[in-house]
């Protein structure tokens, strides 16, 4: 029997599964084969993005599937020269010609670039795709709180997910809580690195203890907290191990030690001097 995972609910009705498949760094090609192993392993969600490069593969790998385009949930994201209200529109038609779909289920802002300053106006262009049915949820990636305020502020509208770099060396404490606080859905990329990470005698005891490998641990830390994440393999076999992590369950204890290996965000890409 395929595993597939389990929904959470987002803020405009859309249900994202809580694990699916990450395709940075992948090209067309490679894209096109591993979203095809990964929908057919029990994926339903795929995450990529205009600056990947691989949209068109991303979009032949749903149709290779089979599986029904109404079953799986595909996310992308778009560029700060799109950072307009027009541009938007204009991003979102452009994913969807690469993508050969008709909607997207989540569009998000792919980093804020406040040096450019345009970023609530491609928000103000999002809520105006979601109301016209192109897009099923709208969303944030990379943003800081300070960020989150300044778009709420200027709609009334939260993101429906915002897309951070979160792992347990990264917790992301504060964004993570002023997104429960908010409504909004967090999403981990990069959930698995550093590679040091996973040989943490920390987590390399509770793998033990469970049967499990270090990486199946750090996601079900994520998940089993509500937390989306969408870490990437090409690997139909690690494919098949990120999702049987759904099926641990971590003890309170062993959540709290793997929090306690947070390392601050220093070490993590600043989003208010980083983007693209």
């Amino acid at each position: 029997m395929t595993t597939t995972a389990p929904t959470v609910p987002l803020s405009h009705g859309a249900q994202m599964p809580l694990l699916g498949l990450g395709t940075a760094p992948m090209d067309d090609a490679e894209a096109a084969e591993c979203v095809r192993t990964a929908i057919e392993s029990g994926y339903r969600l795929v995450d990529t993005a205009e600056n990947y490069g691989n949209e068109r593969g991303v979009g032949q790998g749903v149709l290779d599937s089979g599986v029904p385009r109404a079953e799986v949930f595909v996310t992308t994201k778009f560029n700060k020269r799109w950072h307009s209200v027009d541009g938007a529109r204009q991003a979102c038609e452009n994913s969807l010609e690469r993508l050969g779909l008709e909607y997207v289920d989540l569009l998000l802002i792919h980093w804020p670039n406040p040096d450019q300053d345009r970023y609530v106006d491609a928000w103000q262009g999002l809520v105006r795709l979601h109301e016209d049915g192109l897009v099923r949820a709208i969303g944030t990636s990379n943003f800081k709180p300070h960020h989150l305020d300044r778009i709420i502020e200027a709609t009334g509208v939260a993101p429906d997910v915002n897309q951070i770099n979160l792992n347990p060396y990264a917790t992301r404490t504060s964004t993570h809580a002023y997104d429960d606080e908010h409504g909004i859905v967090t999403e981990a990329w990069s959930p698995i690195k550093p590679a040091a990470m996973l040989r943490d005698p920390v987590i390399t005891q509770i793998a033990e203890q469970h049967g499990a490998s270090p990486a199946q641990v750090v996601l079900r830390w994520i998940t089993q907290r509500g937390i989306v994440t969408v870490p990437k393999s090409a690997s139909p076999e690690r494919q098949r191990e990120n999702l049987a992590s759904l099926e641990l369950r971590l003890s309170q204890d062993e959540l709290d030690a793997i929090s306690a290996l947070d390392r601050g965000e220093d070490h993590i890409t600043d989003s208010d001097r980083f983007g693209h």
